[in-house]
């Protein structure tokens, strides 16, 4: 909110307001990664919602925040010791992952300890490496810093970014095929389990990235919603993955606008706004759905009435 109020005021002319946003710096460096983030999350997450794999992802945010601060305990670089954290538990899912359905309590119980490890870290960091004492670290983590992004992360993130949607075009249709009807598609020679195992690592190395923007909480929000709400207002798999990205990125800028105009941390308004667009398409969908019941219920008394009538002539 401090900052809020030295920027200039929000104005009802919109594309003046996008030029003051975009005339600083930190706004222009957020616009672009957030940009590239949405796009890859999006795409990634298309995939997460057609496998049903959302909870595999809400893990991995989890483990995403534990990573974080453990390589800043060993004084390496977070992004580092969030790819190292989450892939080894990424392979791990995909290679137990027959083995762990209907494990839901022994599950739970590991990413409690997780997270429990988490905390330990951020305490080890604030008491004894960064000797400030206070959990700042531990905020930047879990709500993201997209604002504030050094420049050798940024470089990271559009290099892995790069590389990440080059590999997932490439087995864009297997994993399609492998996600649709795994049990044909292994039949047809498609490698399901090595996609299994790729796509894992591709979700892992999503959500580490994603993680230093909008932070572990609610990168999630950004992988799933925008996805899912692609898969339910179109059937066609290329055309929800166009539309998903073009929503991510909408929700992303709109966010990066909101939060700049009200001082608000751009994580919480960019999960907030996909949120909202989520509950509009699954409220409408569920108003239409009680509309046609209705109307068809009338239709049927109508008709019921009428037979009625007959038979009694």
């Amino acid at each position: 909110m401090i900052v809020a109020s030295v920027l200039p005021p929000f104005s009802l002319n919109l594309w003046q307001d996008i030029q003051v946003m975009l005339s600083y710096g930190f706004m222009r460096q957020a616009v672009l990664v957030g940009t590239i983030l949405s796009l890859v999350a999006s795409l990634v997450g298309y995939f997460v919602v057609l496998r049903h794999q959302a909870f595999a992802g809400e893990s991995l945010s989890d483990v995403a925040f534990t990573g974080a601060l453990a390589g800043a305990v060993l004084g390496i670089d977070p992004l580092v010791g969030l790819l190292i954290a989450t892939i080894t538990v990424a392979l791990a899912m995909g290679v137990f992952g027959e083995r762990l359905r209907g494990r839901d309590v022994a599950i739970g119980t590991v990413l409690s300890w997780v997270l429990g490890l988490g905390v330990l870290f951020l305490s080890l960091f604030t008491a004894h490496v960064s000797g400030k004492g206070t959990g700042f670290s531990g905020v930047m983590v879990l709500f993201g810093n997209i604002l504030g992004l050094p420049t050798e992360q940024i470089n990271a993130i559009i290099f892995i970014s790069i590389l990440l949607v080059l590999v997932l075009l490439c087995i864009a249709r297997p994993l399609l095929f492998a996600s649709l009807d795994p049990d044909v598609a292994a039949a047809r020679g498609v490698p399901v389990r090595a996609l299994g195992l790729g796509f894992m690592v591709l979700l892992a190395v999503t959500i580490s990235e994603a993680t230093l923007a909008v932070g572990a909480l609610l990168v999630f929000a950004l992988l799933l919603l925008p996805a899912a709400l692609a898969h339910r207002l179109v059937d066609r798999p290329a055309l929800a993955l166009v539309l998903s990205a073009t929503l991510a990125i909408v929700f992303t800028w709109l966010g990066l606008m909101v939060s700049f105009y009200t001082g608000y941390p751009s994580s919480v308004c960019i999960s907030l706004l996909a949120f909202v667009g989520y509950v509009l398409v699954v409220g409408g969908d569920a108003m239409r759905v009680k509309s046609y019941k209705q109307t068809t219920r009338g239709a049927e008394r109508a008709h019921g009435a009428t037979n009625t009538g007959k038979i009694s002539l």
